[in-house]
């Protein structure tokens, strides 16, 4: 049996879920009752690079980057973060959504993630990006922002 996913973050609004910033404690509160919600694997990559981004700026030190990532993956291990796949299906809808929004300038990583959530039947983006937020919206997908 498929669990349905109804909840997919992006790392915009994750990132908010470990480290404070602005609307951190909107993002705790929600995700605490959404639970378990849903990344893809490309999320991984980009709290990755987010992480070390902020490190490298002097945002945070490497004891808690390596905390916060170390964090994460325990979350995913234990199922409060589920990954879903990406698949070819994904990636060429990502790709659709590009020319089907021409008035929205999604980026490509935004298309695949919203790419990846529309497969696998998401009904809820969550997300801290106004672009996405706007691409997720346009589609018919509920949004819950944290801008």
């Amino acid at each position: 049996m498929r669990m349905t996913p109804s909840v997919y973050v992006d790392t915009s609004a994750l990132a908010k879920w470990y480290l404070r910033e602005n609307r951190s404690p909107d993002v705790v509160g929600f995700l605490a009752k959404a639970c378990p919600v849903f990344i893809s694997a490309l999320t991984q990559v980009e709290m990755r690079s987010l992480l070390a981004r902020r490190r490298l700026r002097g945002d945070i030190d490497a004891l808690l980057e390596n905390r916060v990532y170390s964090t994460f993956n325990g979350d995913i291990a234990a199922g409060h973060v589920v990954l879903l796949p990406h698949s070819v299906e994904s990636f060429l809808l990502a790709e659709s959504l590009i020319g089907s929004l021409p008035e929205i300038p999604l980026r490509t990583l935004d298309a695949l993630h919203l790419g990846a959530a529309r497969t696998e039947g998401v009904s809820i983006v969550a997300t801290a990006d106004r672009v996405m937020a706007q691409a997720a919206m346009a589609l018919g997908l509920e949004c819950r922002t944290f801008f």
